[in-house]
This record gives C-alpha cells, sequence and structure tokens, in this order.
C-alpha cells in the first residue's frame, strides 16, 4: 500500500512538473504582443507557473528514489542511470533558464521579442527534458 501511495504521489507531481510549461505556451504568444503594464502581470503567472513546476520536482525526486529502492531496482540499471544524469542537468538548467531574462524585464538590456524568444526557447527545452525523463521513467529502457 505504501509502494502505490508512492507511486501515485510520483505520478500525480510528474504531472505538476510538466503541465504549467504547457499552460506558458499561449502566455508567450500574448507576451509578443504585450505592453509593459501587461507583461508585468503575464510575468508573476510566469514565474508562478516555474514556481509549481519546481517544487513539484521536490516531490518527484524524493518518491522517485524511494520506488526504485522499495521497487528493488538497481540503481545500476541503465534507465535508472539516465534519469538520474537528466535530472542532474534540468536542477542546472532550470536554475538559470528563466531568472536571467526574466530579470532584464525594465532593463536597457530589454528587448521584448528576443526576451519571450528566449523565455519560449527555454520553455520547450525543459518541456523536452521532462519528457525525456518521462520516458525513461515509463519505458525502463535498457540503453547498455
Amino acid at each position: 500500500m505504501a509502494y502505490l501511495f508512492l507511486l501515485f504521489a510520483h505520478v500525480l507531481s510528474a504531472a505538476l512538473s510538466i503541465g504549467p510549461l504547457f499552460v506558458l505556451l499561449p502566455l508567450l504568444m500574448k507576451m509578443k504582443t504585450a505592453t509593459d503594464e501587461q507583461m508585468q502581470v503575464y510575468l508573476i503567472a510566469f514565474q508562478a507557473a516555474i514556481t509549481v513546476v519546481k517544487h513539484a520536482g521536490h516531490v518527484v525526486v524524493p518518491t522517485g528514489f524511494l520506488l526504485i529502492w522499495l521497487g528493488g531496482f538497481s540503481w545500476l540499471t541503465s534507465w535508472a542511470v539516465a534519469t538520474l544524469a537528466v535530472m542532474v542537468g534540468s536542477v542546472f538548467f532550470l536554475a538559470g533558464a528563466f531568472k536571467p531574462t526574466i530579470k532584464t524585464f525594465q532593463t536597457p538590456a530589454y528587448q521584448q521579442q528576443q526576451f519571450v524568444q528566449k523565455l519560449t526557447h527555454a520553455v520547450w527545452l525543459y518541456i523536452g527534458l521532462l519528457l525525456i525523463m518521462l520516458w525513461l521513467m515509463v519505458v525502463k529502457p535498457t540503453l547498455w
């Protein structure tokens, strides 16, 4: 029963760690033509979504470790090693992907189209990283 609860918590937090990113895509489209006043509101929503993603990751990681341990999987299986490698990369990516760009808002370095393009690119890259991790966790492929 504990394993099933952990599995549910893991799947739910995985959904929460990727879902808000898809919500950001239409928001980013609106940002392309937003006034500075509108952009301030959009950035609050953007940062809130990234916060949800970040905190969901705080649940995904420990539940994932517990599921590997309780599920009797070896830490040396290729899918586990690959998932950990992508996860570490995604942590560094998330830490530096959005904040430096967002900090340029209302500074001389701010150029709206470039700003939105950078955020859009970062969102798609992060979605890609999360989808790779999702595939590794679900399929559990033998890579080597």
